[in-house]
């Protein structure tokens, strides 16, 4: 007779599998927000389908008017340009309104919150999953259209009719829209915590998110030091400055004294003739931020808003683990 060896201890090899990506906690929050990931990833693909799409029809105009051969005048919106800088523009305050402050709120609002945290997983674990969840998903997604919007821009930036420092570019090529989207997504998720209501914390949202655009449209422009260039009176502008954004401009003498640019507007040119004498004024002196200085102002910019960003999100759970949700 013939015994057969068995063993009573765990099975190991290719029976055993190792956890995958999402699992536990991370399963849970995915699960959860499942509609808004479906959502943000099909918003994506067809906001890049429509880049590549306008790209190509505008550069087919373009071919077909002689440029970059020829000057050509572009109408106000080729091809959609200025709608999908729109789009652009205001994603990372949707992304905010719509993603940042239901994230957290909505689960204090039906009690998730409360039922999640008095089980085995440690509250900042929970929280630190929604939030890196959450980052990820607007930093893919940004980073995705804002590579794309660059491409599309870039190359045919002298054809277009905005300047590059207009936020309807700035904003919308390089690092800014992930930047942007990264800090009003957190801070909307901060508000939503504070609130605990889901509709009132997007109402306070979006009126915060207009105040930070309307607040960065003036900082824009001081992410850099402007330059000064003088030139003879009446000579016509170097061919540098047809890039370059200006800022402000004057009228000089010799010696560096600056005059506003309508200080010999007169009604003659006789009169003009007289003041420009009279004043010793030679140069035209014109302040201006140089193409070559958009990547830093944007790096600059991104800095300044992912810092905020890292700050919202330790405040997060610095308040969470402290206070009851």
């Amino acid at each position: 007779m013939s015994t057969t060896a068995q063993t009573d201890g765990p099975r190991t090899g290719k029976s055993a599998k190792s956890p995958g990506l999402l699992h536990g906690v991370t399963w849970l929050v995915a699960r959860q927000h499942r509609t808004a990931l479906w959502l943000i990833g099909a918003a994506t693909l067809l906001g890049a389908a429509m880049i590549v799409y306008q790209r190509g029809e505008m550069v087919s105009m373009l071919d077909r008017l002689g440029w970059p051969g020829k000057d050509v005048h572009l109408p106000s919106d080729p091809e959609g340009f200025q709608y999908m800088s729109g789009v652009l523009g205001g994603l990372p305050v949707l992304l905010g309104v719509f993603l940042g402050a239901p994230l957290i709120a909505g689960d204090q609002e039906q009690g998730t919150a409360q039922l999640v945290t008095t089980q085995s997983v440690p509250r900042r674990r929970w929280l630190a999953a929604k939030l890196i969840g959450c980052l990820s998903v607007v930093l893919v997604s940004t980073a995705v259209l804002g590579a794309l919007f660059t491409w599309w821009w870039e190359p045919y930036r002298e054809a277009l009719p905005a300047e590059w420092l207009q936020g309807e570019v700035f904003d919308s090529t390089g690092p800014m829209p992930t930047a942007l989207s990264l800090f009003l997504t957190t801070c909307g998720i901060a508000i939503g915590m504070l609130l605990r209501r889901v509709v009132p914390a997007m109402m306070v949202t979006f009126l915060f998110s207009m105040a930070v655009e309307l607040a960065w449209s003036e900082v824009r422009g001081r992410l850099a030091t402007p330059r000064l260039f003088t030139y003879p009176l009446n000579a016509d502008s170097p061919a540098f400055l047809d890039q370059a954004v200006e800022s402000d401009r004057w009228i000089g003498t010799a010696d560096g004294q600056l005059f506003g640019w309508g200080t010999c507007a007169e009604q003659t040119e006789r009169a003009t003739n007289a003041c420009i004498k009279e004043h010793g004024i030679v140069n035209n002196v014109i302040e201006y931020f140089g193409y070559d200085q958009m990547p830093g102002m944007q790096w600059t910019g991104a800095g300044l808003l992912l810092g905020g960003t890292a700050v919202v999100a330790v405040f997060i759970l610095w308040w969470a683990t402290r206070r009851p949700l």
